[in-house]
C-alpha cells in the first residue's frame, strides 16, 4: 500500500524514552503543553523574496483610547459623575405634587458635599466649586412654586462632563521653569492636597442649624378630637398651654410641668364638648367655645369663669382675639365681634360665608381679619366691621375648606391660607392690594400654619395625602419655600399647632391623642443695648445678663429680681388665689379685665 505524501512538520520532534525524566513526561500529558498541540502548516514563501529581506510595515487604523492619569480609580471616578435623569424632560416640569420625603441629617450631608467635591477636583485636576449654605441650595428639599418660570423646551441643557478625554497625541512643548517665588507655590505645601482645595476647607462658613427629628416630650391627651374644624390647642403669653379633651380643658405649665384641670363643661342631663380655645394677647383670660355654640370666658389665675356669652346656633370651631376684641366663627355660617370689656359684649354679625366658618386670624398691625370657611372662600375684612359690610377682599383660588390662617409678623399684610385635602396648597397673600404672591402645592391635606416669631421662616402641619408619606410637620423657608426639614411620628393627620412665646417651641396634636414638642425655630437674635436702651431698662426692661426668671421653654417672665410677688402672681397656675397675692395683680396679667368684670356684675 502506497504511504500518501505529508509535509514534513518543522522542529524537532519529542517521543518519550525510556531515558524521559518524569518532568518531561507530565510535560507530554499535559493536553495544553504547545508540543502536544498541532502545528500549522508553514506558510509558502514567495520564490522572488530573499530570506534576509526586511518585513512590510503594518498600518493600523485610528482607535480612540482614553488618556487616563496616573493612579486614577476608574469605579470612583465613575460614580463622582452626576446622575442624568431617568426620563427625557421635556418642556415644562411635572405637575405632580411632591410629596415631602425625610431629610436626613443636615451637618453629615454637607460634609459628605464638600468630600465629594473635594474629590472632584483632586481626581480631574479642576477647581473645586464654592459651596454654598446647605439650607438654600439643598436639590432634594425644594417645593417649586406656580410663580417659578419653568425653561422653554428648546433650551439646551448643560452638557455633562465625561469621564474619558479623547485627544490626538501632541510633541510636548518645551518646560518652564516653575515660579519658586510665589509662597502658594505646591513644592513648598506640606500636604498633597492642592491651594484652592485648602482654601474651600479653611474658609468660613455658616453654621449648619441643628435640628432634632425627634420630639423632645410626649404628652399623651386622652380623648383630642380628630376633628378638622376643632381648633383645641393654645400656647399663651405665660408660658401655659391650653387643651380641650373631650368636655374637659386641662393647663400645662411649661414652667414646672403640671397639670391642671381647669373645668368639665358636661353637665348632669346636658352634655356639652369643648370646640375651640384661644388665650387673650396678654394675661390668663382664656375663652373656650363649645359644641352648644357658647362662649365661656376664664380667668386662669385664680381659676374662675368670668362671664358667659351666647350669640350662635351651632359649635364654635374657630375663635381668636384683637386686644380686648373676641370674633368667634359658627358652624352656622356667622362671624360674631365681642367686646368682653363691656356689659353689653355684642358689636356686630357677619353672615357672608355660605358654610361653616373654620378658620379666623387677626392682624393687629394692619386691623385687618381674615376669614377662611367650608365653602372654599378666604375673606378679608376691615378692622371690626359692622354688620351686614362687605369684605375688603374675596379669594377663590382654594378648592378646598380653609382652616389653615397665619399672618407674618416681619411683612404687613403677608398673610399664609392652606387647603384642605382637594386643594394641598400654601398660598401667600398681599391684603394691601389684594394680589396673589406665590402659592405651592405640599401634596398634602394643610391643616395649620404658623410662622417663626424669630425668623422668616414658616411651619405647616398636614393630613391625608394619596402618597406614602403623610401626617407630617414641614418647615419652610419663606420666600424661596425651600423645606428645611420635615417632622413625623404622627400617625393621624396633624390638626393642632400652638408655639410657644419665646418662638423657638411648637406643640403639635393629632387624632393619635398625644401632644408632641419640637424645638423648630433658632432662638431671638440679641444685640447690645445703646445708652438710651440702658435707661430704658432701668425703667422696666430687661439688660443683658441680668436677673431673669425663665420657664422650661426659655421663655422669660419677669426681668427684675425685685419683683417676687410679681413673679408669683404671673406665674401660678391654680384654682385658687393664694393668700399673699390678694390685692390687684401686675397690669398684663388679667386682674385688671377680671376687676371690670366684677364692677358689672
Amino acid at each position: 500500500m502506497d504511504t500518501p505524501n505529508t509535509t514534513p512538520i518543522p522542529g524537532p520532534s519529542k517521543q518519550p524514552t525510556e531515558n524521559s525524566t518524569a518532568t518531561e513526561l507530565l510535560q507530554l500529558d499535559d493536553p495544553f503543553n504547545p508540543a502536544r498541540l498541532p502545528s500549522k502548516p508553514a506558510r509558502p514563501r514567495p520564490a522572488n523574496r530573499s530570506p534576509s529581506s526586511p518585513s512590510k510595515k503594518r498600518h493600523y487604523g485610528d482607535r480612540f483610547i482614553p488618556t487616563r492619569a496616573d493612579g486614577v480609580d476608574l469605579s470612583t471616578t465613575f460614580q463622582l459623575m452626576p446622575d442624568g435623569p431617568s426620563t427625557p424632560t421635556r418642556g415644562s416640569p411635572s405637575k405632580k405634587p411632591i410629596v415631602a420625603a425625610a431629610v436626613t441629617d443636615l451637618e453629615k450631608d454637607q460634609a459628605r458635599r464638600t468630600f465629594t467635591n473635594l474629590l472632584k477636583a483632586e481626581t480631574f485636576g479642576s477647581e473645586p466649586a464654592d459651596l454654598p449654605h446647605f439650607i438654600n441650595h439643598s436639590p432634594s428639599h425644594s417645593r417649586h412654586a406656580s410663580t417659578v418660570p419653568n425653561s422653554s423646551p428648546g433650551t439646551p441643557r448643560k452638557a455633562t462632563p465625561k469621564l474619558f478625554s479623547y485627544s490626538s497625541p501632541t510633541r510636548p512643548g518645551p518646560e518652564q521653569a516653575p515660579n519658586l517665588d510665589s509662597p502658594t507655590h505646591p513644592r513648598y505645601s506640606t500636604t498633597p492636597i492642592k491651594h484652592e482645595s485648602q482654601r474651600l476647607l479653611l474658609s468660613p462658613r455658616k453654621p449648619t442649624r441643628s435640628l432634632s427629628k425627634v420630639p423632645f416630650k410626649v404628652l399623651d391627651a386622652p380623648d383630642l378630637a380628630d376633628d378638622y374644624y376643632l381648633n383645641l390647642v393654645d400656647w399663651s403669653s405665660t408660658n401655659v398651654l391650653a387643651v380641650g379633651l373631650g368636655s374637659q380643658v386641662y393647663l400645662w405649665s411649661a414652667v414646672t410641668s403640671a397639670v391642671t384641670r381647669l373645668v368639665d363643661l358636661a353637665l348632669p342631663g346636658l352634655p356639652d364638648h369643648t370646640t375651640s380655645l384661644a388665650w387673650i394677647g396678654r394675661g390668663n383670660i382664656l375663652a373656650i367655645g363649645t359644641d352648644s355654640g357658647k362662649t365661656h370666658i376664664w380667668d386662669t389665675q385664680i381659676g374662675k369663669r368670668v362671664r358667659t356669652m351666647d350669640g350662635h346656633e351651632s359649635r364654635i370651631g374657630c375663635m381668636d382675639w384683637n386686644a380686648h376684641i373676641l370674633s368667634t366663627g359658627s358652624r352656622d355660617r356667622s362671624i360674631v365681634h365681642r367686646d368682653v370689656r363691656a356689659a353689653d359684649h355684642w358689636i356686630s354679625r357677619l353672615n357672608v360665608h355660605k358654610q361653616e366658618v373654620c378658620g379666623l386670624k387677626w392682624n393687629a398691625q394692619a386691623g385687618q381679619l381674615a376669614s377662611g370657611g367650608n365653602d372654599n372662600r378666604l375673606l378679608i375684612w376691615d378692622s371690626v366691621a359692622p354688620a351686614n359690610s362687605a369684605p375688603l377682599f374675596r379669594f377663590n383660588h382654594h378648592t378646598a375648606a380653609i382652616k389653615a390662617l397665619a399672618w407674618s409678623p416681619h411683612q404687613n399684610g403677608l398673610l399664609a391660607s392652606g387647603g384642605g385635602s382637594a386643594d394641598k396648597k400654601i398660598r401667600f397673600w398681599n391684603t394691601i392690594n389684594g394680589n396673589l404672591l406665590n402659592e405651592i402645592d405640599t401634596g398634602s391635606q394643610v391643616c395649620s400654619l404658623k410662622w417663626s416669631k424669630n425668623s422668616n421662616e414658616l411651619v405647616s402641619t398636614h393630613g391625608f395625602s394619596p402618597g406614602p408619606i403623610q401626617n407630617q410637620v414641614c418647615l419652610w423657608k419663606y420666600p424661596s419655600m425651600q423645606q428645611i426639614a420635615t417632622l413625623s411620628g404622627h400617625t393621624y393627620r396633624v390638626l393642632y399647632l400652638a408655639m410657644s412665646p419665646d418662638g423657638e417651641t411648637i406643640v403639635t396634636g393629632a387624632g393619635d391623642e398625644t401632644l408632641r414638642f419640637w424645638r423648630a425655630f433658632p432662638k431671638k437674635k440679641s444685640y447690645p443695648l445703646s445708652a438710651a436702651g440702658a435707661c430704658s431698662t432701668a425703667s422696666g426692661g430687661a439688660a443683658p445678663g441680668g436677673p431673669t426668671a425663665g420657664g422650661l421653654m426659655g421663655s422669660p417672665i419677669l426681668t427684675s429680681a425685685s419683683s417676687a410677688a410679681s413673679l408669683s402672681s404671673s406665674s401660678f397656675i391654680g384654682f385658687a388665689s393664694p393668700s399673699h397675692l390678694a390685692g390687684p395683680g401686675p397690669p398684663g396679667t388679667g386682674r385688671n379685665i377680671l376687676n371690670l368684670f366684677a364692677q358689672m356684675r
